[in-house]
C-alpha cells in the first residue's frame, strides 16, 4: 500500500442521520487519513455531529450563504493537506470500503474511480434515478469521445498534482465532475475504474424518491455543461 497522505473530501447538507458512520468508515479502512468536511447550512443537526467530531485530522467547514457541490469540493481541496485526494458522498456509508482497493491500485495510475458500467458494477437505485444515469451516462461518452464508462460516479481517488492540474470552473453540482475528468483524460492520465455496486439510498428521504421533473431539470444543466466542457477544450 502507498505510504503517502491522503485526504478524503466530504460535503454535507442534512447527513445527520449517516455523516458520523460515514467518517467512522473512512478512519476505519484508511489509516491516518485527513477528513475534510464542507458543510452547506444543514438544519437537521448535522452541524451539531460535526463540531463534535472536528479534531486533529478532521477539519470541519460550515458554510451559510455559498452552497453547491463544486464550490464545497474546492474550498475542502484548498484546505487538505495530502498527496492524494478522494470524494465519496456523504450518506454512502457501505461505499467506503472500496477505498483499500482504489489506493492499491494508485500505484500503476492517475486517477481511480468507481463506477457503475463496467465489470462488477451494479445500480441498486430506483428506476428513474438508475436510468437517467445510465443514458447520461452514454450521451456524455458518445459526445466527448471518452473512453470513462462512469463519468458521474463522484467516488475517485487520484495524485494531487493531477488534481490540481485539471480543475474545471468551480461552479455547478455533480456536473463539473464530468468536466474535471474528462480534462483529466485528454492530458493523458491513466485512469482505473473499479466496478461497485451503487446501493439505494441509505436514508428515505427526498433523495430516495425522486422527482422526475427535477431529474429532467438537472439533465438539461449537464448538458450544457458537456456542450461548454467541448467549447473550452
Amino acid at each position: 500500500m502507498l505510504k503517502k497522505k491522503i485526504s478524503i473530501i466530504l460535503s454535507t447538507f442534512n447527513e445527520s442521520a449517516a455523516i458520523e458512520k460515514t467518517v467512522d468508515e473512512i478512519i476505519k479502512y484508511i489509516p491516518d487519513v485527513e477528513v475534510v468536511i464542507v458543510d452547506d447550512d444543514s438544519n437537521d443537526g448535522t452541524i451539531e455531529i460535526l463540531k463534535r467530531l472536528e479534531k486533529n485530522n478532521i477539519k470541519v467547514f460550515l458554510r451559510k450563504k455559498t452552497k453547491g457541490l463544486a464550490s464545497a469540493f474546492l474550498l475542502g481541496l484548498i484546505n487538505t493537506s495530502g498527496d492524494y485526494i478522494g470524494w465519496i458522498d456523504s450518506n454512502m456509508t457501505k461505499t467506503v470500503k472500496m477505498f483499500p482497493e482504489m489506493i492499491k491500485n494508485l500505484n500503476d495510475n492517475d486517477i481511480v474511480l468507481l463506477s457503475r458500467f463496467v465489470m462488477n458494477g451494479k445500480d441498486e437505485r430506483n428506476i428513474v434515478r438508475k436510468w437517467s444515469s445510465y443514458i447520461l451516462n452514454k450521451v456524455t461518452k458518445l459526445i466527448l469521445r471518452s473512453e470513462i464508462n462512469d463519468l458521474s460516479s463522484g467516488i475517485f481517488i487520484m495524485k494531487r498534482k493531477v488534481l490540481l492540474d485539471s480543475l474545471p470552473i468551480a461552479s455547478g453540482h455533480g456536473e463539473f465532475m464530468i468536466e474535471f475528468l474528462y480534462k483529466a483524460e485528454t492530458k493523458g492520465n491513466k485512469i482505473k475504474e473499479i466496478g461497485y455496486t451503487q446501493p439505494i439510498d441509505e436514508e428515505g428521504n427526498s433523495k430516495s424518491y425522486p422527482n422526475l421533473l427535477k431529474f429532467l431539470a438537472l439533465g438539461f444543466f449537464y448538458f450544457v455543461r458537456i456542450l461548454q466542457t467541448l467549447i473550452r477544450r
